[in-house]
Parts: structure tokens; C-alpha cells; sequence
């Protein structure tokens, strides 16, 4: 039995927790950063930047995954030589981080970089280059980042408040936006990024309220995969739901494409990004009749790679799967070794529970080919497992 499948445009956006909060725009390469454009992810390469093959190639796996923006060190001078090729052959826009060398802020301007990260707690004399730096800044239009860290505060701001509170995050990132501004540059982006999530979130509430520059999130050295994503999922998601945040990097002890993973999923799950795949699936318990967890890997392992976006709920039991699957674009209530597969709302036939990931991908799959031969999609379609 045929089930049509509605491809009409949505009547309204998913709903969102805030609107976001109104800032400067920023050119980043071809990325546009602000409250009018979506919130992006960011990711940094972990190759020797000077390996201009080797971090070519990183990039390349990250845009692959969905990265927007990516960030590559600059702690030596083979670095800042390597970096004119690399921003040239970039799919995606390049910013450089500077650390402890203001020359190389210089080196990356005239690289070609689409934009400069610079920390000014560590770089040596920094406040004396900064008109300097304003100037070769606004003559090449590349923004600035101006990117302070709990782990390097100003030795000055240390000794006034006694350790990296909010409010001395705060006063650091303002107080080198000040010298800018002096020299009449604006084209400027801050983050404050600490360990702890709770001090992160108060210094990036402080800052909102006491500027317009967009701001880049980050929990700065979160830790190993699952410790960092849940920091930055708690973090961002606090920020996010107040419309603070204009781009965002999860910084985890993990290969790069996990971060950028990690930070789509932040962003989809807050409506700030489409859904792509989604998989609803119960956490199983003693009314289950199938093997939820079995089901829902082989459903996801299935259907990985799909371009369009597409929810699927896999159900365990005859509580809560029909409804479930009932809500989903496309779904299986699941129970006495067999399960009925839903297609928008509606029943389209009932299988042996052998059958059931074969016959959701089959499903799945004709969902997805209507959808592109459609066109544009009316929003995410949903898959329901239980």
C-alpha cells in the first residue's frame, strides 16, 4: 500500500529557545558571522601546520564533515611560510592562531588568512603592536579574533582578581577590544574560554551584555571524547538557549571530525541547524520484545550517509512505540517477534522481526529519493523505531 509522502514547504521554522542575540557582522572568508547568519562550527587541524599536504588533507576530511571554519597553529616561522598555500587551496576559510609572536599575526595577514587569532595573553609587548596590527587588519579586511584563556590570563588581571574568573575573562577581552577601537577597527570576534563549563557560561553571559561583537564558544581543554562533549554540550546548549553564540568549537582530546560531529549534533538538537539523520530510539527496558539496542545500531549503520534529513524511531514495546512511530516520518512499533512499520502516521505493512532494519532502509530510501526529486524538502522526515 502506497502512502503519499507531503513534500510541501513547512508553514513556519522549527521553534527555537531565543532569538539570537543582535551583534556586528563578520566576513570570515566565505562564512558570514553574526546574529543574522547561522550559528557555525569551527574545528583545529592537529597536523603540523607546516605539512601543508598533511593539513590539506585534514581539512579536506573535516569540510567532508561538515566544519565551516578551520583553525591551524602557527608556533613557527616554517608554519607561517606554509600558510599562503594553505589558505589558497583551503575548501574552507583558514584562520591562523598566533601565540607569543605578534610577527606572525603580520605573516598571516599577508597570507591571505580569513581571519587571525591572537591571544593577548601571551604575546610578548602585544598592546604596542596592536595599531599596528589594526592597521594591516583593515587594509586586507581580516577580522580578528581576539581569543583569551583561562590557562593564559594577562599576568596583570591574575594579580588583580587572584585567579581566571568570569569577570576577569571579561575585563581581558575588553580591554583589547578597547585598543582597537582606538584605532578605529571593529571587524573583531572574542571568545573567553575556560575548563569549567559554569565559568565559561557566566563569562560569556558578562560579555553579551557589555558588547555587540559576535562571540566563538568554546570549553577550552574539555577532556577525552565523552567528558569534553558532555562540557560542551551543557555549556553551549546554556549559551544557545539564550541566542549567545555566533560560532562554536568543541575542543576535545579526539581526532578533529569527532569535534565538528559533536557540534552539528549541538546545533541540530537546539533547531539551529537542520536535522539530518535522526535516530529515535527507546533506552529499552523489561516490556521490550525485541533487541531495541541491535535495532537501532543496524538502522543507523543502514541509512549512514544519508543526505536528506530524516528522523527514524525505533520503539521496543507496545507502550509508547505507536505513538512514537505513529509521529515519526517513518517508523516501527515493535513487539511479538514481528513489527509495524509507519509510514507518516500510517501503517503500511507488518513484518517478521528479522525483516524489520531491511524493510525501514527499503522505506527509508523511497522517502529520500521523493524528497530529491522533489527538490526542497519540507523539513526533517522522521524515522520511529520502538
Amino acid at each position: 500500500m502506497a502512502i503519499p509522502v507531503s513534500l510541501g514547504m513547512p508553514a513556519a521554522p522549527p521553534p527555537v529557545l531565543a532569538p539570537r542575540r543582535k551583534t556586528r557582522q563578520l566576513q570570515v572568508g566565505s562564512v558570514s558571522v553574526g546574529s543574522d547568519s547561522p550559528v557555525s562550527v569551527q574545528s583545529m587541524c592537529t597536523t603540523k601546520t607546516a605539512d601543508v599536504n598533511a593539513t590539506l588533507q585534514q581539512i579536506a576530511e573535516l569540510t567532508a564533515s561538515g566544519c565551516q571554519i578551520v583553525r591551524v597553529a602557527v608556533p613557527d616561522t616554517d608554519d607561517a611560510e606554509a600558510l599562503a598555500e594553505i589558505a589558497r587551496k583551503s575548501q574552507i576559510p583558514v584562520i591562523a592562531d598566533i601565540h607569543f609572536q605578534p610577527r606572525y599575526v603580520f605573516a598571516a595577514i599577508d597570507a591571505g588568512c580569513a581571519a587571525v587569532r591572537v591571544n593577548p595573553g601571551n604575546i610578548k609587548k602585544f598592546d604596542d603592536k596592536v595599531g599596528e596590527i589594526a592597521r594591516a587588519a583593515k587594509d586586507r579586511g581580516t577580522p580578528i579574533r581576539i581569543g583569551v584563556n583561562a590557562g593564559s590570563l594577562d599576568k596583570r588581571l591574575l594579580a588583580k582578581y587572584g585567579k581566571a574568573t568570569p569577570e576577569a575573562l571579561v575585563e581581558s577581552a575588553l580591554m583589547e577590544c578597547a585598543l582597537f577601537e582606538e584605532h578605529d577597527f571593529r571587524d573583531i570576534k572574542i571568545s573567553v574560554k575556560h575548563n569549567d563549563p559554569v565559568v565559561m557560561v557566566r563569562a560569556y553571559e558578562l560579555l553579551a551584555a557589555q558588547c555587540d561583537y559576535p562571540l566563538h564558544l568554546g570549553v577550552t581543554e574539555a577532556g577525552p571524547a565523552f567528558q569534553g562533549t558532555i562540557k560542551s554540550a551543557v555549556a553551549f546548549g546554556a549559551l544557545l538557549s539564550q541566542g549567545i553564540g555566533d560560532t562554536i568549537r568543541v575542543s576535545l582530546s579526539a581526532p578533529p571530525v569527532e569535534e565538528v560531529k559533536v557540534g552539528n549534533q549541538i546545533l541540530e538538537s537546539l533547531n539551529l541547524r537542520q536535522r539530518g539523520l535522526e535516530i529515535v530510539s527507546c533506552p529499552s527496558c523489561g516490556r521490550a520484545q525485541v533487541d531495541v539496542y541491535k535495532l537501532a545500531d543496524e538502522v543507523t549503520a543502514g541509512l549512514e550517509g544519508m543526505e536528506v534529513p530524516l528522523r527514524v524511531a525505533v520503539m521496543g514495546c507496545v507502550v509508547n512505540g505507536p505513538g512514537e512511530a505513529r509521529e515519526a516520518d517513518l517508523g516501527v512499533a515493535s513487539g511479538n517477534g514481528k513489527g509495524q512499520i509507519f509510514v507518516k502516521g500510517e501503517v503500511v505493512k507488518t513484518v517478521p522481526e528479522s525483516m524489520i532494519v531491511e524493510t525501514l532502509i527499503e522505506e527509508a530510501m523511497k522517502i529520500a529519493e521523493a524528497m530529491t526529486d522533489a527538490g526542497t524538502p519540507s523539513g526533517p522526515p522522521v524515522v520511529a523505531v520502538s
